[in-house]
């Protein structure tokens, strides 16, 4: 198996969270061209090479930064679930929280918001990140509810990524969560 630059690898009571790998795209394509990915979508419509070059980009974060999102999977699986944690591509104003769980049987369980707190308490802590924010699309109502859920606030004076609108949450830090 081809390694990624050295990546950490996070645990909870229920997931872990580890570095994105190529058994993980057959999973990332068939969310991509789902409806579940209308707001993170590289293009209106699915285009697979588009979808596999964004996935390539997932990758190439821990190798350009050091850093990157994680794949989430149970305890007791290798199969990911989903895709949390920093992403700061080319353009964007902040580094962010990303989340996106690819199958909507998962919904309703809290393993998003657990991956988002485990994901941004590895950013404060053992990367030493002062400020982090999550980019959500006004439609999505599912995200911005995750975000306030997660402590975040609007930051109505925040920049948005390639002058799209949206809505910033700022991510509280870990003294303010006390």
């Amino acid at each position: 198996m081809i390694a990624l630059s050295p990546t950490p690898v996070l645990h909870s009571k229920a997931l872990v969270l580890r570095a994105p790998a190529a058994h993980d795209y057959p999973h990332w394509r068939d969310f991509q061209a789902s409806e579940r990915s209308v707001f993170i979508r590289p293009a209106p419509e699915f285009d697979e090479g588009l979808v596999w070059r964004a996935w390539a980009a997932v990758i190439g974060h821990w190798v350009m930064h050091g850093w990157g999102p994680f794949v989430v999977t149970p305890q007791d699986s290798d199969r990911g679930l989903g895709l949390v944690g920093p992403w700061q591509p080319h353009g964007w104003p902040e580094a962010e929280i990303l989340w996106n769980l690819w199958d909507g049987a998962n919904e309703g369980r809290g393993l998003m918001a657990e991956a988002a707190a485990m994901a941004r308490a590895h950013l404060y802590t053992d990367l030493g990140w002062d400020s982090v924010v999550s980019y959500v699309d006004a439609a999505n109502t599912r995200s911005a509810a995750l975000a306030e859920r997660l402590g975040c606030r609007l930051d109505p004076q925040a920049a948005t990524p390639l002058g799209k609108p949206c809505l910033v949450y700022r991510h509280p830090k870990p003294e303010d969560l006390a």
